[in-house]
């Protein structure tokens, strides 16, 4: 790491140009090929999946997606208007002309009759294509609502629900530049100089331009949906400047200590950027962790965050170090520069002024107390947690300007909440019997008291079996698609109603429909949650145990790490799921959690725990390996890095809370949890109850088995112990160096 950063230093024009070539060529590349962001989503071996799977093979023209073009006049008009009806056909004739989409069925029509609202104000046209949603890019998906609203207008309000209709919603990205901006502030405040202060917004955002440019690329050749961009922004932008921030901060140190300036950098990526380095390999690992799970939608996510979090990473190790050569001792603040020249090389949290040196003093002396109040904290924090409900956010929660909202809003209005989410009966009759039994049940369907309609669709012929059909109904629930009531419906359809029906015939009948598909989807991540988090613990907790020769410092970090997280999912089950506080984060209508968001989230808040527990664990081992007391090892790595850690956590609690302000429901439901789980992460746990635990077990912490000494390799965040050097030049002896001790 040494040479590496000295290479950086002494060619810092060349590695600028490189990362300014880097940043255009992938920038410039992508906007010239073009950008495919798609969703691919496949959930084997459910009823939801098999339901589709037997429509494409035997009926494929009703396995498309179904779209919903919603208009509305006013009071005092009908949609039987003759003007009306007129700009309705006209728009219609130009959507069944587009790519991928069969007839409309127009409400105008015999088969459309029930499409018209008891009031004679609200319709909708129903739009089947010819292929699934998954299958739909973003440029079509917006092509299509483009032609659907030029009926728009005059008396006509016309918006369009359904999963194609989600794609065609920009995703606002507004979280991004106050979440530079309030870095930057409080960069600012903390190192007191503006180029230090510049530095790690700079590194980040230039690795960030660079990695959504490849990003966008990739999207051409890997299924990305088109908020994997935004998601990138989130996490990037908050771990590249932390990984910037904890490199600046020891790199100060270092020329208060009175090193060079070359030798400071080089020794300030020696150390916090070995930690850099481990901490942003156990956040990649993490995430691609996800392909584990085997759910195909969570594969573009997971390389398109990895991607993001590597190239900050990268972009730390080597950027930074070059752009702090450019400007040299201008890194220190004034006072620094000023008690350099006053009182000569000083030790940064090797005394016992300042508030973190007097913190970690406190932690000594009495390590149970904060240890219990801060576990107490987290506890009660993350008690809704048992409560989390898994489910899919409907369009109901969709900002009142896109046209997802507004069509959901009318429906609801016309036809009531359960027509945006209707369920898809689908079966295949081989005889008469089977016949009977099918249309049975979906007459016991229509019989169940959440349910507000049943429309049975002709017997279509099936295309694999000779003389049998394929029979399909539309299910119209009473309640909204997220809804408790709603998923208790298919359950009990599932298990009860529809194989009653059936029984003794041969018939089944698959509750299909995009509202089943993501009631599977909870199903499916939920059973797959407790492996992918067991997977995830085990190597971060040998590769910890590798790094820090150690059992019991990574099986607390592990702990520690599930605490903090738990914390950070009860706060989001209790402001998203139950409301709490609800109107301060925009969310006007409590429901499930997004069934995705508890494993992208322990993926994200597991390595950006880490990369705390890296960055304190280091300095702690590098004090252990120093002076051989634990005591003292925990006192002074708690007090020189405390200032950093808790920087580092409010910038990123900055920046992820910034991105509440989005419209965008996931995003916010994203901010907020990794918002929440920072700041419990690094206050809490980071600073009280990790230093206090290893301050009780005492020197046990440092206990490793020989044989397994010898069996695992070595790897170290750390330099050699010749090449340790805590600022004043001298390699590390056996007593402090000489210089004088400042909080």
């Amino acid at each position: 790491m040494r040479a590496l950063a000295t290479w950086c230093v002494r060619h810092r024009l060349i590695v600028v140009l490189i990362w300014l070539a880097a940043f255009l060529g992938a920038t410039f590349a992508s906007a010239a090929v073009g950008t495919n962001y798609t969703s691919s989503f496949s959930l084997p071996h459910t009823e939801s999946t098999e339901a589709l799977n037997l429509l494409k093979s035997s009926a494929p023209q009703a396995s498309g997606d179904t779209e919903r073009i919603v208009f509305e006049v006013p009071a005092g008009s009908t949609v039987q208007d003759p003007a009306v009806k007129a700009r309705i056909e006209e728009m219609l004739a130009k959507v069944a002309k587009l790519p991928r989409v069969a007839t409309p069925i127009s409400p105008y029509s015999p088969a459309g009759a029930r499409q018209i609202s008891p009031d004679g104000r609200i319709a909708f046209a129903e739009v089947n294509f010819t292929t699934s949603a998954f299958n739909v890019t973003d440029k079509e998906a917006q092509r299509f609502v483009a032609t659907a609203v030029t009926a728009d207008g005059g008396k006509v309000h016309v918006a369009v629900s359904g999963q194609i209709a989600e794609q065609a919603n920009r995703p606002s990205i507004g979280g991004t530049l106050p979440g530079v901006i309030l870095a930057g502030i409080v960069l600012l405040l903390v190192f007191g100089s503006l180029f230090a202060m510049a530095l790690p917004i700079l590194s980040a955002l230039a690795s960030l331009g660079t990695a959504i440019g490849v990003i966008g690329l990739i999207s051409n050749v890997f299924h990305m949906p088109s908020f994997a961009v935004q998601l990138v922004l989130l996490i990037g932008l908050g771990v590249g400047v932390d990984y910037a921030l904890f490199i600046v901060t020891r790199h100060r140190q270092g020329l208060v200590a009175g090193r060079e300036v070359e030798d400071s950098i080089a020794m300030a990526v020696d150390t916090s950027g070995r930690a850099v380095l481990f901490a942003g390999i156990i956040v990649c690992i993490a995430l691609l962790g996800m392909f584990a799970l085997g759910v195909s939608f969570l594969y573009g996510l997971a390389v398109a965050a990895s991607l993001g979090v590597a190239f900050t990473m990268i972009a730390a190790l080597t950027l930074l170090p070059a752009l702090l050569s450019f400007i040299g001792p201008r890194v220190m603040s004034r006072k620094q520069k000023r008690r350099l020249a006053e009182q000569g090389p000083t030790i940064v949290g090797a005394g016992s002024t300042g508030f973190w040196p007097r913190w970690a003093d406190f932690i000594r002396r009495r390590p149970l107390l904060p240890a219990l109040l801060a576990f107490l904290i987290v506890v009660i924090l993350a008690l809704p947690f048992f409560s989390m409900r898994l489910g899919h956010s409907d369009q109901g929660n969709d900002p009142s300007s896109t046209t997802t909202r507004q069509a959901y809003d009318m429906l609801a209005r016309g036809f009531g909440p359960g027509f945006n989410g209707p369920l898809q009966l689908v079966a295949v009759a081989h005889n008469d019997a089977q016949n009977v039994a099918i249309t049975q049940a979906f007459n016991d369907v229509a019989k169940q008291a959440n349910v507000a309609e049943v429309v049975q669709a002709p017997p279509l012929p099936d295309k694999t079996t000779p003389g049998a059909s394929v029979r399909v109904a539309i299910v119209y629930p009473k309640s909204a698609p997220q809804d408790v009531a709603t998923t208790s419906l298919i359950e009990k359809l599932r298990s009860t109603t529809l194989p009653a029906a059936t029984a003794g015939t041969g018939a089944t009948v698959l509750v299909g429909g995009v509202t089943a598909i993501f009631v599977d989807f909870a199903n499916v991540l939920g059973a797959k949650l407790p492996l992918f988090i067991g997977l995830v613990v085990l190597v971060s907790f040998l590769l910890l145990a590798i790094v820090f020769r150690s059992l019991l410092v990574p099986l607390t970090a592990a702990v520690m790490n599930l605490l903090s997280i738990g914390a950070a999912f009860g706060i989001l089950t209790a402001v998203f799921q139950r409301g709490w506080a609800g109107s301060i984060f925009g969310v006007t209508r409590p429901g499930p959690i997004e069934t995705f968001i508890p494993v992208m989230m322990f993926a994200i808040l597991f390595g950006l725990s880490m990369d705390y527990e890296v960055f304190l664990l280091s300095r702690i081992h590098e004090e252990w390996q120093r002076t051989g007391d634990n005591t003292t090892a925990v006192r002074n790595g708690l007090a020189a890095t405390g200032k950093t850690i808790t920087a580092a956590a409010l910038i990123m609690i900055l920046v992820f809370g910034s991105f509440i302000l989005g419209g965008v429901q996931v995003i916010k439901e994203f901010g907020l949890g990794l918002a929440a789980g920072i700041a419990v992460d690094a206050v809490l746990i980071r600073m009280a109850i990790v230093p206090a635990v290893m301050l009780m077990i005492g020197k046990a912490n440092w206990w490793f088995p020989r044989w397994l000494d010898k069996l695992l390799p070595r790897l170290s965040v750390e330099p050699d112990e010749g090449d340790i050097d805590l600022g004043d030049g001298a390699e590390v002896p056996p007593a402090p160096p000489a210089a004088t001790p400042v909080g």
